[in-house]
């Protein structure tokens, strides 16, 4: 779907460059055919250039009149044009033909030049689409077959060699790898992978053979929605370019009025000729029409979709882009957002006779044989460690483990059930528990036989780059950063305490989020909520901005907010912001820049300052320079 609406957009791009050189080509020959006096190769040649060159402007121009009964800047200077061309052969005064046949040259320039700006952010977008191969390696009844990725089927098997592409989103059913996701995420590092785990489209298989099982239809991986989105926001018009097309087409009815009275009205009123008359009212038609003011908003907005695009940051669309950099106030929810959403091992403590080390290894020996999430966390923090699996091992739900280890009863779970087969609790170690208990963290307490060997911390981990976040927003002139969450007081107290937020609102259901949203709403106008997409679903959608943590794009994500962090890196907030903050700035240089330009050309040509090629130089050259300056939001920072 996409390669044939790409090839048409790169053919057009070099279809208007060669009508410019050729329209060049042409006015040069006649030109030079006018000046050694061959006046009928003269006017062939230049009326070929002014065919060729305004051929797409005129039609443009047309279309829109016929169609939606508007007048449009192309039209005015296709009409300029000919008048100037009328006008020299009406008084034979053949350097008017000249000088509309530049008009004509610079506007298809001006256009051949605009179109290849605006193409480089379609082609920064595109360029995933060279990260995915064509075709797969397919498992068929213990054969490998190449079949192109559209005929992949949900339960197919693909093999994956080291270095590869992976052609695909799946799920690794077989082996061990690093996968580099920078095109996708943004991340700088290769991430580890193994069995269970969900592989993307686009990014680049390390050292290790892994076989994947796709899980969803090639159409709808990772990478084709990525670029879905940033069509969507490519196609839906912000607030400020809606209200600039409003503009430009009363204002393009005004400049109609306005030329036509000062076709008429200076010879009467000033006493000029109407030579000079007619030929400042075509001027006046060129250097008044709001090209370069169109042209002020939707680059910088599409540059700066593109440049969080490639960072792994997703605005749905240009509106958000804007709002981002106006956002005053930001609610933060802390499970998976402030913290990474899985519980890990925080803090390991042995009693004298035995090493932390021995508590751990012990633990995994009979957490091993659970799926509980403390259970995982244990063995995952054992996993560099040397240890056996226990036997007889026996869960009793909601209080612990039981089970032997070297001929030991091993003792595994919460004080109450531990204290059931040893004699007490050390002191010291019940009030390091209850320290921990009132940070909001899972205390495990593990005994051999009648004796207590330790203890263990779990907790959901603050994500390492939080504190730096929350600091950067604030010196990015944020006025309120909240933390909301469904959980207990005292534990939001402690996230909030150590990442430095000082407005803690918890213990909320949804709907206490929702109406928390449009209470700072009240207070701050703009407002930034961000969540994992799912439980803060209605709080996200009531927010100016709603972020959602992506879980490497989890389609509930997708769906819920206007801004999707691909990677769950929370540092990209204040990308987004920058991005936000700077393409407002660039929309604001712009228009004043288009406006000023527009008001001293005006000024010039009525003063007799510039002729018609001067007013079109000027003209154009604003617009093609305010394009420019949005492109600048292409680079990455």
């Amino acid at each position: 779907m996409l390669y044939p609406q790409h090839l048409t957009k790169y053919t057009k791009e070099h279809a208007d460059i060669l009508a410019a050189l050729v329209c060049g080509v042409l006015l040069f020959f006649g030109w030079f055919a006018l000046h050694l006096g061959w006046l009928g190769w003269a006017i062939l040649l230049l009326s070929a250039a002014y065919v060729i060159g305004g051929y797409e402007s005129a039609r443009e121009g047309i279309t829109t009149l016929i169609k939606e009964k508007e007048l449009d800047v192309d039209l005015l200077m296709i009409v300029a044009a000919v008048g100037a061309a009328s006008l020299g052969l009406w008084r034979r005064e053949y350097h008017l033909i000249i000088d509309g046949a530049i008009l004509i040259l610079i506007f298809a320039i001006s256009g051949a030049l605009e179109g290849y700006a605006m193409g480089r952010t379609e082609r920064s977008i595109r360029s995933l689409m060279s990260l995915t191969p064509d075709t797969a390696r397919v498992l068929h009844q213990g054969q490998e077959q190449m079949l192109p990725i559209n005929q992949l089927k949900v339960g197919d098997e693909i093999v994956i060699k080291p270095g590869e592409l992976i052609p695909t989103d799946g799920i690794i059913v077989s082996g061990y790898s690093t996968i580099n996701q920078a095109a996708i995420t943004g991340e700088s590092l290769p991430v580890e992978k193994t069995i269970g785990e969900e592989v993307f489209a686009g990014t680049l298989n390390g050292y290790g053979a892994l076989k994947l099982k796709i899980h969803k239809p090639a159409a709808s991986n990772l990478i084709q929605r990525v670029i879905q989105l940033v069509e969507e926001a490519q196609e839906s018009a912000p607030p400020s370019q809606e209200f600039i097309a409003k503009f430009e087409r009363g204002y393009a009815k005004v400049i109609v009025v306005v030329g036509i009275l000062l076709a008429i009205l200076p010879p009467f009123i000033l006493a000029w000729d109407w030579e000079t008359t007619i030929y400042r009212a075509l001027t006046f038609l060129v250097v008044a029409s709001p090209c370069a003011l169109t042209a002020a908003i939707m680059p910088a907005l599409l540059s700066g979709i593109a440049n969080g695009a490639r960072q792994g940051i997703l605005f749905k669309n240009g509106a958000q882009l804007e709002n981002m950099g106006k956002v005053r106030a930001i609610a933060i929810d802390k499970t998976g957002t402030l913290t990474t959403g899985q519980v890990q091992v925080s803090q390991v403590i042995a009693t004298d006779e035995y090493t932390q080390v021995d508590v751990l290894t012990t633990a995994a020996a009979l957490e091993s044989f659970s799926e509980h999430p403390i259970a995982k966390a244990v063995v995952q923090a054992a996993s560099d460690l040397n240890w056996e699996h226990g036997t007889d091992v026996q869960a009793i739900p909601g209080q612990g483990i039981v089970g032997m280890l070297n001929n030991q009863n091993i003792t595994l779970g919460n004080a109450a059930f531990v204290q059931l087969y040893v004699t007490k609790l050390p002191q010291k170690l019940q009030d390091l528990a209850h320290s921990w208990e009132y940070e909001g963290k899972t205390v495990v307490w593990l005994a051999q036989n009648t004796q207590v060997m330790g203890a263990i911390a779990i907790a959901d981990m603050i994500r390492p780059e939080a504190t730096a976040t929350i600091r950067r927003l604030r010196q990015l002139g944020v006025e309120q950063i909240v933390m909301i969450t469904g959980d207990n007081q005292r534990t939001a107290q402690t996230v909030a305490q150590a990442v430095g937020i000082t407005q803690v609102y918890a213990e909320l259901l949804p709907e206490d989020k929702l109406n928390l949203i449009r209470s700072l709403q009240k207070q701050y106008h703009t407002v930034a909520m961000v969540g994992d997409g799912i439980n803060d679903a209605p709080a996200l959608a009531q927010a100016t901005v709603g972020i959602a943590m992506g879980g490497a794009g989890s389609d509930v994500a997708l769906e819920t907010a206007d801004i999707v962090l691909i990677a769950d890196r929370l540092e990209k907030i204040v990308v987004a912001m920058e991005l936000g903050r700077r393409s407002q700035s660039i929309i604001k240089q712009n228009i004043t820049f288009a406006l000023t330009s527009i008001i001293l050309l005006m000024l010039a040509n009525f003063l007799g300052n510039i002729n018609l090629p001067i007013g079109v130089i000027g003209h154009e050259g604003s617009t093609v320079l305010v394009t420019l300056n949005g492109l600048r939001l292409l680079r990455r920072f």
